[in-house]
């Protein structure tokens, strides 16, 4: 099929800033997609602009510029839009300040720091995936001690219960009582990483704060804070061929649509 004759219905979803491509899946999967008045069961569905798409009852919306957002996540906020255990939310804590936003990546509910949020959920999912090869940088406190040694083997990666750690950078900042303050950075990002691998080092996390994503720094922003990353410094940061391949594919759409 040409790309012309339409696109997956996940990928037009997250386009319109709805939610990521995942999490359209998933509202597929729930039933709570209908295109032209019949519920999907399908991701794999190809729509056109002549469709009318509706997630929860409600039209997909216009396709907005593509924005980001740098947040200070404070501890205690769950990165979700719905938690089971009815734990504040960084979404309804912004829901004031932002429009329908979606993050990338996620951090735990007790991790501070660096969050980045966008309206456009292709984004996301394109600075999620490991070929991206950003770097997430973290400052570390826990509880104990560990030696140079130790940290300079993990430049060549280590396997934690049977998970396989790719290369990691650490160093010790300082040493505070019974706590070793560490640096950390990363490239892939798997679940609760940098705890495990402070947990294989005999060190427990009592403080985690992510500092920096990729090209984007956390900075002087304040605790709780929300910042817009201006046009030219998100493009010039996340490099022009993503948004020529999405302005691209938003013309076709406006072009279908007419």
């Amino acid at each position: 099929m040409s790309e012309f004759e339409g696109e997956r219905i996940a990928k037009v979803i997250a386009r319109a800033g709805v939610c990521s491509r995942r999490d359209a899946e998933r509202l597929i999967g729930e039933g709570r997609v209908k295109m032209n008045g019949k519920v999907l069961t399908s991701a794999a569905t190809n729509v056109t602009a002549k469709d009318v798409i509706l997630v929860d009852g409600q039209p997909l919306p216009s396709k907005e510029a593509t924005k980001l957002w740098r947040y200070h996540k404070p501890g205690g906020l769950v990165v979700s839009n719905n938690d089971p255990q009815g734990r504040p939310t960084v979404f309804e804590k912004l829901r004031e300040q932002l429009p329908r936003v979606v993050s990338i990546g996620r951090l735990d509910i007790n991790t501070e720091g660096l969050l980045l949020l966008t309206n456009d959920g292709e984004l996301a999912r394109f600075l999620e995936l490991p070929a991206t090869g950003w770097t997430r940088k973290y400052r570390v406190r826990a509880f104990g001690h560990v030696n140079e040694a130790s940290l300079t083997k993990l430049e060549k990666g280590v396997e934690v219960e049977g998970v396989r750690y790719g290369p990691i950078e650490a160093k010790i900042e300082r040493v505070q009582g019974d706590n070793t303050w560490l640096t950390i950075a990363i490239k892939e990002g798997k679940n609760r990483e940098v705890k495990r691998i402070c947990e294989h080092l005999g060190l427990q996390v009592n403080r985690l704060i992510r500092t920096a994503f990729g090209p984007f720094q956390l900075g002087e922003l304040p605790r709780g804070g929300i910042e817009e990353v201006p046009t030219r410094a998100m493009k010039s940061s996340i490099g022009e061929k993503f948004f020529k391949k999405e302005d691209d594919a938003h013309r076709r759409w406006k072009v279908q649509r007419s």
